[in-house]
């Protein structure tokens, strides 16, 4: 088997095709839950502590004449990010489970086994 039939093979596999919508539909949906964060979430959070910005939350490190010679310790950006994947997370774990059940519901109910004898309507 030549290497472009083999790739042509991998390539329209079901698989690979699936893996590839996943990837689109994750990157247009990490964009919605970092919209969520920034303009919906972190706002009436940021007014509970006093009308802080998280993304302006940093600490001075080093004082320099300028903007660019000054060192900053950015962790308003780091919270921020924490939160934005724990609903990415919990968003993923509640989709996961949903199609769990939804498959469950598919199957057929298996018969049960005990001490040898097979319970359940004869196949």
């Amino acid at each position: 088997m030549s290497v472009l039939a083999e790739f042509r093979e991998f390539a329209v596999r079901g698989n690979v095709i699936d893996l590839a919508v996943g990837i689109v539909i994750g990157t247009a949906f990490g964009k919605i839950v970092n919209s969520l964060v920034n303009d919906v979430i972190m706002p009436p959070i940021g007014i509970l502590i006093n009308g802080v910005d998280f993304k302006s939350l940093a600490i001075m490190l080093k004082h320099g004449p300028d903007a660019q010679s000054t060192v900053t310790l950015n962790y308003g950006n780091f919270v921020q990010t924490v939160i934005e994947f724990l609903i990415i997370a919990w968003s993923v774990f509640l989709m996961v489970k949903v199609l769990n059940r939804i498959r469950r519901l598919g199957e057929k109910p298996q018969p049960v086994v005990e001490k040898g004898v097979i319970e359940g309507p004869p196949q």
